[in-house]
């Protein structure tokens, strides 16, 4: 019985490791995109980014709901949002934006997109999901791993975080008036939306052009850029 016990600890604390190093791993590939868009593009379509990995009582909890089998080969396969990235954007063009740009990376495997912005729960509910599967490297080899990324807009995120309070407080069981304000919150959060985006697209352009101000990049002084313009000229020697 101890010997299982350890075994048991050990397996899952591998397998809760690896997890933790997935949302690692794309944490990593949103801040150079972040910051790609910050200098060369000078505008940075990303407001911020939240993540989290289930802990294990949430885990088996989920586990024990769905009557799944408790393997951790069967948790794996069932369970695809034990580790979980948020992105809130200013503008809807910008979550879109940021999904193409996250999914089309070679080593990310889209599983599965939901787009619920363009086709919202019946609750009212906005967001893009996309689950991803990236590999993380350890030193017995690649191990794929999937992450549940979520990207929305910051009037669908009040909503949505508003949303989830009320609906644990009432266990679900949210009163008709209660669920038709929400209704009506979504609306507003959706004008919203296309208010702001038209304001920024009056001063700025649409969505994605540049800002006015220019990246905070390092400076070439005019020596170095003699140097280079030396050395890129016709008839310098070459290696």
């Amino acid at each position: 019985m101890l010997d299982f016990a350890r075994q048991i600890r050990e397996d899952f604390a591998r397998f809760m490791m690896e997890y933790q190093f997935a949302v690692d791993e794309v944490l990593t590939k949103v801040t150079i995109l972040r910051e790609e868009f910050r200098h060369l593009h000078r505008y940075n379509p990303i407001e911020h980014v939240t993540s989290r990995v289930k802990s294990p009582e949430s885990i088996l909890e989920k586990v024990a709901r769905r009557n799944l089998s408790p393997r951790l080969e069967s948790i794996r396969a069932n369970i695809t949002d034990i580790a979980g990235i948020r992105i809130t954007c200013a503008f809807k063009a910008d979550t879109y934006r940021i999904l193409d740009a996250l999914t089309s990376q070679h080593d990310v495997r889209v599983v599965e997109i939901k787009d619920y912005i363009a086709e919202p729960k019946p609750n009212g509910y906005k967001s893009l999901h996309a689950i991803i599967e990236v590999p993380i490297f350890l030193s017995t080899g690649p191990v794929p791993v999937i992450v549940d990324v979520q990207i929305r807009t910051i009037a669908m995120d009040f909503w949505a975080s508003l949303e989830h309070k009320i609906f644990y407080k009432y266990d679900g069981e949210v009163p008709e008036h209660l669920a038709a304000e929400l209704s009506a919150a979504a609306d507003a959060a959706a004008h919203l939306d296309q208010r702001m985006e038209q304001l920024h697209a009056e001063v700025h352009g649409p969505a994605g052009t540049r800002d006015s101000e220019p990246p905070a990049v390092p400076e070439i002084g005019d020596d170095l850029l003699q140097r280079l313009w030396t050395l890129n000229a016709p008839g310098a020697p070459r290696p």
